[in-house]
């Protein structure tokens, strides 16, 4: 394995990460209402969503709401959290999936409404559920190389416009089986924001240590998941499968096996994606389940949200010292690992 497959960082630290809820609670039972003909007609047992993928409930934002202005809420509140000066903040990231427009990019929507500083470097980053990680990746490499001072990363996502989509065509007379299976994963997703501050420790001795991680890649399967804001088609089965089989190698490779991630961490950040998905890689990698705090009940999916709004939730429970390990598998596939010390 190549180097590209661990790496370290040296001067990085978080020093806040905050979430901001979408304000709309939309149950799984409301879903299976709306779907009840549909169910009928080909035999499916309602409840689904709640009992196989564990899903109660999912936030929407109100209709009025833009995906950038949801990610800018987050930003606001982590630079708050934070005490640094805005003008101060170099790098903007914006890792969110869900976008209104291909041009421009949401980091410039986010950085207007922060009112950053015109020599804040913007730009969004994309790579299904991971981008929030990749993100803190590459924030602090531009920390360690001393590019930077600081960085904000943001992420804004919204389910509505896909559900309510979704909903529309499974209901339609021509629906088959096989797209409710298809379109399962679609149902699972929620919307939230988060936004993460980082800055150089020589100046935060207190900011929470970024240890460094490890990638793997398995872009082979590309097409098990492919979707937009209208639509979005999943192989669920192979998916899983396969994204525990990448989650294994990386986690097995030597490269990374050299991090120590196989013992002595006391908390595990996984992405949010059922309650299967869960049990499984907790299963496969021998993780501790009392370590590993739950969202996806109540948010379900969040995509690259759904790591740093499970961290931010969490952390009045994590103490100085203590090691926390995030862990995400994205669309694509790819997985990634990174490991912060409180």
């Amino acid at each position: 394995m190549n180097q590209n497959a661990s790496y370290t960082h040296h001067r990085a630290g978080v020093i806040s990460v905050e979430a901001v809820e979408a304000p709309e609670v939309v149950t799984s039972d409301w879903i299976d209402e709306q779907l009840a003909p549909t169910y009928a007609r080909w035999g499916l047992r309602p409840g689904l969503l709640a009992e196989l993928a564990g899903i109660k409930e999912r936030r929407w934002w109100p209709e009025e709401v833009t995906f950038d202005q949801a990610a800018a809420m987050a930003g606001r509140k982590a630079i708050e959290a934070s005490g640094v000066d805005p003008s101060e903040i170099g790098m903007l990231i914006s890792t969110s999936v869900c976008k209104h427009h291909l041009e421009p990019s949401i980091a410039c929507a986010v950085h207007h409404q922060l009112g950053l500083s015109t020599a804040c470097i913007n730009f969004d980053l994309a790579n299904a559920c991971l981008g929030f990680m990749n993100a803190i990746h590459i924030a602090s490499t531009a920390i360690d190389a001393g590019f930077i001072k600081y960085a904000l990363i943001v992420d804004g996502e919204g389910s509505r416009t896909t559900q309510l989509a979704t909903i529309a065509r499974l209901q339609g007379p021509d629906a088959l089986v096989t797209d409710v299976f298809d379109e399962f994963a679609s149902l699972t997703l929620g919307s939230g924001a988060a936004a993460m501050v980082l800055g150089n420790l020589d100046d935060h001795p207190d900011a929470h240590r970024v240890v460094g991680g490890g990638a793997r890649a398995g872009t082979e399967h590309h097409t098990l998941c492919v979707g937009d804001l209208e639509k979005m088609t999943t192989d669920t089965k192979r998916l899983l499968e396969a994204g525990l089989d990448l989650a294994e190698a990386a986690w097995t490779d030597p490269a990374i096996e050299l991090l120590g991630w196989r013992k002595g961490i006391d908390h595990y950040i996984v992405h949010q994606v059922s309650s299967v998905h869960t049990r499984l890689i907790c299963e496969r990698l021998h993780l501790d389940p009392a370590k590993v705090p739950l969202t996806y009940p109540t948010l379900g999916n969040v995509g690259p949200a759904a790591i740093p709004i499970t961290l931010a939730g969490h952390q009045s429970k994590i103490a100085a010292g203590d090691r926390v390990l995030c862990l995400g598998i994205g669309s694509g596939l790819n997985t990634s690992v990174t490991e912060i010390v409180w």
